[in-house]
């Protein structure tokens, strides 16, 4: 699942590439003269090959087009939305392993626990530091937190709560598979529709780590 991570950095060199391509290009057209000239209008210039999002076929882009795409990293409603709405996914994760100590009689549960706490805590914490350094907080309103992907009820979260020993720990494996799978789902989504190169290593990063995270979770159930 590194892909995510490699590909995001593989767009931003393409703004070298397309500035080093350009000047190669100037340099030859100093060498070249007349020829090189009547080759550029014809649009027979260098080119760099821009890698698509995942699952998207790669692109052959002229030196300027590279440029011009590889540049704008705008955030889009996607980014946006992604970053609202996964600071409040992680936060009922957060509530779900808070309960773990006091009531799992298993280890390999606590332990497990004690990860996704460690993981998701700071992405939290960078989440909201990407929201105010683009003016998230001027974006709020219109996203339905209690209709994402994987969210706990109230109802379950109550049935948790009462429970202990292996009881807790089932429901806690089976609340927590449902909600990784929900992340995922957001994350895949934002990597789909968003535009913005941090919140796509953040979404990848997710992809990631909860897909590994759920393969435990099923080994932790059978």
């Amino acid at each position: 699942m590194l892909i995510y991570r490699q590909v995001a950095q593989v767009r931003r060199s393409l703004v070298v590439a397309a500035v080093a391509a350009a000047v190669l290009s100037l340099g030859a057209c100093d060498a070249g003269g007349g020829d090189h000239d009547a080759n550029a209008r014809a649009g027979g210039g260098p080119s760099v090959v821009a890698p698509g999002k995942p699952g998207e076929p790669a692109q052959t882009l002229s030196a300027e087009e590279a440029a011009k795409a590889t540049v704008d990293d705008t955030p889009n409603s996607a980014d946006f939305r992604y970053a609202q709405l996964m600071i409040q996914h992680h936060a009922q994760a957060l509530e779900l392993t808070a309960l773990v100590p006091s009531r799992s009689s298993s280890t390999p549960v606590k332990r497990l626990a004690e990860r996704i706490s460690a993981a998701q805590k700071p992405e939290i914490g960078a989440m909201e530091g990407w929201l105010k350094h683009n003016g998230g907080e001027k974006r709020t309103g219109g996203h339905d937190h209690a209709g994402m992907p994987g969210m706990a009820t109230q109802a379950q979260l109550k049935q948790l709560r009462a429970a202990e020993g292996k009881a807790f720990d089932e429901l806690f494996l089976k609340l927590m598979i449902t909600h990784h799978q929900g992340a995922i789902t957001m994350a895949t989504e934002a990597l789909s529709e968003g535009n913005n190169v941090q919140i796509e290593e953040m979404a990848g990063d997710v992809v990631a780590q909860q897909t590994v995270e759920i393969d435990r979770m099923r080994r932790l159930s059978s």
